[in-house]
């Protein structure tokens, strides 16, 4: 049995991305499988999601813009009723194919999560896309409960504690199963005011870090705001409209990606 997972709380994402999630999953995985969903409101979720509770905690998540803590949820001892081998998935990314190999590479009780190019000279996963064994991740909740602020604060970002500290280590899936929308699809400038973002081939899933979100790749602008074409875009350039520098308002323009309207889908 597969076991996929992921995790809502507030009102970020809600039902339209837990039910498109489950669509893409069914799609692109050999049955049986389970998908369960933790969350504070099942309402709008659709009846194939099998939905649980919010894992119960005894610490406060850290209020930071860098990381997304309320994962460690996730660690603990038990996931509602599953045990063994599971697979997470971030709601805002988008399959592009097959997950079984997902569920086939290493051993069943290895903590493996996808590549983190951000940093190419620290070998850092993601936790966007990542299996592990239930329970296996409890010391790290321990930790992390001891003194939230303080390990967010020093970590930074979840991924990089989980990276760090999983007992017996961190496996890495495969290079090109996991891409990132803004480092592998989007085109370098400024190439990209002329060609659209591309899937690479062999591409599994797409993870979309930040604030651009799928919604956004279709339609062709940088986030929520942002202009939705070229002469728009270099219009806010020439106003002063942009953040940090000229050259990175240049690059943060993108033609649409209707490829991911064909994924990204009930």
């Amino acid at each position: 049995m597969k076991q996929v997972v992921c995790i809502n709380w507030g009102r970020k994402y809600g039902p339209p991305y837990i039910n498109r999630l489950w669509a893409m999953v069914a799609r692109n995985i050999t049955p049986p499988f389970r998908f369960v969903c933790f969350c504070d409101d099942p309402r709008g979720i659709r009846a194939e999601v099998e939905t649980q509770p919010l894992p119960e905690i005894d610490y406060e998540i850290p209020k930071t813009t860098r990381g997304i803590w309320p994962k460690s949820r996730l660690w603990g001892e038990r996931l509602g009723d599953l045990a063994g081998p599971v697979l997470f998935l971030d709601l805002d990314l988008v399959v592009t194919g097959s997950l079984d190999a997902f569920f086939d590479h290493g051993d069943p009780d290895d903590v493996i999560l996808s590549r983190n190019p951000a940093n190419p000279l620290e070998r850092l996963g993601q936790t966007s896309v990542f299996r592990f064994p239930v329970g296996k991740l409890a010391p790290l909740q321990r930790r992390f409960a001891a003194d939230p602020a303080g390990i967010a604060a020093e970590y930074g970002f979840e991924q990089r504690f989980v990276t760090r500290n999983a007992p017996g280590g961190v496996g890495l899936f495969p290079r090109g199963w996991v891409v990132h929308f803004r480092r592998h699809c989007r085109r370098p400038f400024p190439l990209n005011y002329a060609l659209a973002p591309t899937l690479p081939a062999g591409a599994r899933i797409v993870i979309f870090p930040g604030q651009l979100t799928p919604q956004h790749a279709i339609e062709g602008r940088y986030g929520k705001g942002r202009a939705g074409s070229a002469r728009d875009h270099l219009a806010d350039l020439a106003r002063g409209r942009y953040d940090q520098t000229a050259l990175h308002h240049l690059r943060h323009f993108i033609r649409p990606a209707p490829w991911v309207a064909d994924h990204w889908r009930e």
